[in-house]
């Protein structure tokens, strides 16, 4: 791999990490492009780069996190159920690991954004604030975001969609699923790194560090970015842009 290849994953994790894609997918696809080898630093780089977005997400909301203890409670009620099921069926989640398996869920999500949206449309949405969102409706995005442990299944896309459905309106769910990474992806990182620490390779650590500090900047930008964008809008176009990348990565074989 080199600076420029490093760079370019890195711009890739940060635009893709929080918005409702699936990053893994996207990683795959433009290492394969680049023709990146797939070995012990690959998985060493892509655990260290999607680490820089928490930071991200840090900075941007950092008032409310030093501010509201509230929030964190809310945000490890909501985490609990994802990591329990995580850590009790951890070794049947991997051999869920395949490309037909992420391609069908990719296009699955996209179906769902698209059906969310016409519904969201029907139906009131009180909860406008954080500060609103009730310990309730934290669990039961907990459990809903349990379902991105399914290889191909976006947790951005899987908590954003199960806050609009739990009457959290769309910037609302956006900001919770955002702030919910911090505990979700620091854990799985964590997890990770501990349990494949030997199979890891940090010889390259110019290129992780390069990938590192770019996947920061870039999730920084894209995160204010999508924010603003779909207080204007919607998420329909992520729901067309899920559905046919997921077909296109299937018509061409990418190897995920």
């Amino acid at each position: 791999m080199t600076l420029y290849e490093a760079a370019i994953l890195g711009i890739v994790e940060g635009i893709t990490e929080f918005l409702p894609v699936s990053s893994t997918a996207h990683i795959a696809l433009v290492s394969q492009l680049m023709g990146v080898a797939q070995d012990d630093f690959m998985s060493s780089f892509n655990i260290i780069i999607q680490i820089a977005p928490i930071f991200s997400i840090m900075l941007i909301y950092f008032n409310t996190l030093v501010q509201s203890l509230d929030i964190w409670k809310k945000l490890i009620a909501s985490f609990i159920p994802t990591g329990i099921i995580g850590f009790l069926f951890h070794k049947q989640i991997e051999t869920m690991f395949s490309a037909n398996s992420i391609i069908l869920w990719m296009i699955a999500t996209g179906v769902f954004f698209l059906i969310i949206e016409f519904l969201y449309s029907k139906r009131g949405h009180s909860t406008a604030q954080l500060e609103d969102v009730s310990y309730k409706q934290a669990i039961s995005i907990g459990f809903i975001q349990a379902l991105s442990l399914i290889p191909g299944v976006s947790r951005s896309g899987s908590t954003i969609l199960g806050g609009m459905f739990l009457g959290l309106k769309r910037e609302t769910s956006m900001s919770f699923s955002f702030l919910l990474a911090i505990p979700t992806m620091t854990a799985a990182s964590g997890y990770t790194l501990l349990k494949d620490y030997d199979s890891l390779s940090f010889n390259g650590i110019s290129l992780i560090l390069i990938g590192f500090v770019v996947s920061f900047i870039v999730g920084l930008a894209a995160v204010k970015s999508f924010l603003a964008i779909v207080g204007k809008y919607n998420f329909t176009p992520f729901g067309i842009y899920l559905i046919a990348s997921g077909i296109l990565f299937g018509l061409f074989g990418v190897e995920l």
